[in-house]
């Protein structure tokens, strides 16, 4: 394989997770175009859609005039890298940090793609998606940094030694008092040890090496993490540092290893050594199968035990399987429901097991329920498009259901992107003046993309592009791809604690109906995934009437008249809840916004026999606020679920009661027992 000035090293094909590649060195698109070129794809310029200039709400602008580059591709090519504010930096640091980013040159590139590719051999990254090679180049920037600055290094270096000295000499002199018979000095735990579970072993705080260890880690890792967020860098390139070092952070806990953990220590005197031996098979498992089990694969399967709730498949196309619930009371709404749950998971998360499901809660309130059960793609699906994702998933499914029931409205409901797609169904139809559809819901939902929190790390051009190569090639995108990402984004939750109870501590994986639902991904259809990916994450072109179009309609959110119920969820690391408020402001519909406790999935799954959690309402009309922050304060907290208060509004907006519909109709009788055939797709 070649290489060049402006191409130090080429990545291999086809190995490298594409939704962690990044880039601190400029954004390259010239040099990766001519890449694409050169290999002989053609057919990507006929099956990608013509991107055109990002919008502005993605673009960082013009480069203020107190900037640096940040490690250009290469040294005879200055101009295309990105240009970095560095804010309160002397001019002479500035000049110093040019100077020493253009002496690497080239050769700035090869010890991260030498690291990525030692770790491609590994067979470990089967298992745990980190990208090494992103990693090196985050802390290459941040050593450029430091060198440009030596007297704040310096400064840095010396408060943290006196730590590290600080941290060992109480715990030294509390373990010798000890050991002598006197009252050993109180130790406090900081506020990070507190909230930190990786730590909870009584060990870390009892025995003289472990706490000295964890001190250690702890103080390195708050300070690499307080140099990456540094505010020298604009956000975009912050947010991607910032996530790299973390990766790092957490990837090198001394929980992650044996001797290094206590807890994983006694265990294995306690069992003889069988909870290393299990670990060993474990892993052995997993490297056969290529995944990481976070959950047991056994222990759950839809139909068996999870989406249990009683209803039949009434209709299928190419896309969709339409199921329709069998009523739980002896009358109903005459306005029903339709679920558009994301296609990029499968629906049973609205439906895990009856103690907590929102289609049986539902039911059990009298209403009507229907739901839309995407296909898993494959190869044979590469030219579906986002038109086909809309005619043939809630325009069908709404005809359907019209003919089912007789109503001539119902009450949609879009959770995640599905709230993205019935947003921009809804528009379409305004502009053809169907009002097929009434009051609708959007659950952790974005319309806005200019801030989509952490999975931004992702979804920058040159990662889009890669991804786009990896459809090309197959067809379709792996469920594996995305899933590596969110997991990412909650490494310590859904990676290492699962690598330390699979492997250090010998235990089976735990049976959890949420681990099981977030590990039976589907595949994205080619051209309609790109499609989506361009029109929100990248160009924002939703927000700007009649940017985008679907079946030749210009699409117009603020042609959305009919009321709107939204739900943010408080800890959203997937749909910040300031930008799921943001609907508000863009359809011309009266909003009820509620803003739940928790993150993306137990915000949304939370059932109010379980009395956990809270909400957050505030009567006044969404549109009559300007900002998020400017709604919070005259929004009133409340214990427990949203789903009462949910069940309140539709209720107001569905009808009188009328009796049970049986399921199904001659024109559409049941073809299967729900979940159906499309939900059990691998």
């Amino acid at each position: 394989m070649k290489s060049s000035p402006q191409d130090p090293i080429q990545r291999p094909r086809g190995r490298r997770n594409p939704l962690l590649r990044s880039d601190f060195s400029g954004s390259g698109k010239t040099g990766r175009r001519e890449q694409v070129a050169a290999e002989g794809q053609e057919g990507a310029k006929s099956r990608v859609r013509p991107r055109p200039p990002l919008s502005k709400t993605r673009q960082h602008g013009a480069a203020p005039e107190n900037a640096f580059t940040v490690a250009p591709e290469s040294a005879q090519d200055v101009s295309t890298a990105r240009s970095v504010p560095n804010n309160g930096g002397s001019g002479a640091a500035e000049t110093q940090t040019k100077k020493l980013i253009l002496q690497r040159g080239p050769r700035a590139e090869l010890l991260p793609a030498a690291i990525d590719q030692l770790w491609q051999a590994n067979p470990l990254q089967k298992l745990l998606p980190i990208d090494w090679g992103a990693i090196t180049q985050a802390l290459s920037t941040l050593s450029a940094r430091s060198m440009a600055n030596p007297l704040h290094t310096t400064t840095v270096a010396t408060n943290l030694s006196l730590k590290l000295w600080r941290e060992s000499a109480e715990t030294w002199i509390s373990a010798a008092s000890g050991w002598w018979g006197l009252a050993p000095q109180s130790q406090e735990k900081g506020p990070r040890t507190e909230s930190d579970r990786r730590f909870d072993a009584p060990e870390w705080e009892q025995h003289p090496f472990f706490r000295l260890l964890k001190q250690s880690y702890l103080a390195i890792s708050d300070q690499l993490l307080e140099e990456a967020g540094r505010d020298t860098l604009d956000p975009a390139e912050r947010l991607r540092l910032m996530f790299h070092v973390r990766q790092l952070v957490d990837a090198t806990s001394p929980t992650l290893f044996l001797p290094t953990n206590p807890a994983a220590l006694r265990r294995a005197f306690e069992t003889g050594g069988g909870s290393v031996a299990n670990g060993v098979r474990h892993l052995i498992a997993d490297l056969r199968e290529g995944r990481l089990s976070m959950t047991d694969t056994e222990a759950f399967a839809p139909g068996k035990n999870l989406a249990l709730t009683e209803g039949k498949v009434i209709y299928r196309n190419r896309l969709i399987e339409l199921i329709q619930y069998a009523p739980l009371t002896n009358q109903t709404y005459a306005v029903p429901l339709l679920f558009i749950p994301p296609w990029i998971n499968k629906f049973y998360i609205l439906d895990l097991q009856p103690k907590n499901s929102l289609v049986r809660f539902l039911l059990d309130q009298g209403f009507s329920v229907f739901m839309i059960s995407w296909k898993n793609p494959d190869a044979s699906m590469e030219d579906i498009t986002f038109d086909d994702y809309m005619t043939d998933g809630p325009l069908a499914a709404s005809n359907v259901v019209r003919e089912i029931t007789g109503a001539e409205h119902l009450n949609p409901i879009g959770y995640c992107i599905g709230g993205t797609l019935l947003a921009m169904t809804l528009a379409y139809l305004a502009a053809s003046r169907d009002d097929r559809f009434g009051p609708a819901t959007f659950m952790v939902s974005l319309q806005d993309f200019s801030e989509v929190g952490d999975t931004a790390v992702f979804m920058d051009e040159p990662q889009i592009e890669f991804m786009e190569r990896r459809m090309l090639e197959r067809g379709y995108l792996d469920s594996s791809d995305m899933a590596n990402m969110f997991n990412l984004l909650r490494s310590n939750d859904l990676i290492w604690n699962t690598v330390i109870n699979n492997y250090l501590m010998g235990n089976k994986p735990p049976a959890f109906d949420l681990l099981y639902w977030n590990n039976d991904g589907t595949r994205m259809a080619q051209r309609a995934h790109s499609f989506y990916l361009h029109n929100t994450y990248l160009e924002n072109n939703l927000i700007e009437p009649g940017k985008l179009s679907l079946l030749g309609q210009p699409i117009d959110l603020r042609r959305i008249r009919q009321d709107v119920y939204a739900i943010g969820a408080e800890k959203d690391h997937i749909v910040p809840w300031r930008s799921a408020w943001r609907i508000a402001q863009l359809t011309s519909a009266k909003t009820r916004f509620v803003l739940a406790a928790s993150g993306h999935i137990a915000g949304m799954i939370n059932p109010p026999s379980k009395g956990k959690g809270g909400h957050w309402t505030n009567e006044t009309d969404g549109a009559a606020f300007e900002t998020p922050e400017a709604w919070l304060p005259g929004a009133q907290k409340h214990d427990g679920s949203w789903w009462a208060d949910w069940a309140k509004w539709l209720e107001a907006r569905s009808g009188r009661k009328t009796t049970a519909m049986t399921v199904g109709s001659a024109a559409h009788p049941p073809i299967g027992d729900a979940p159906g055939t499309y939900v059990l797709e691998k």
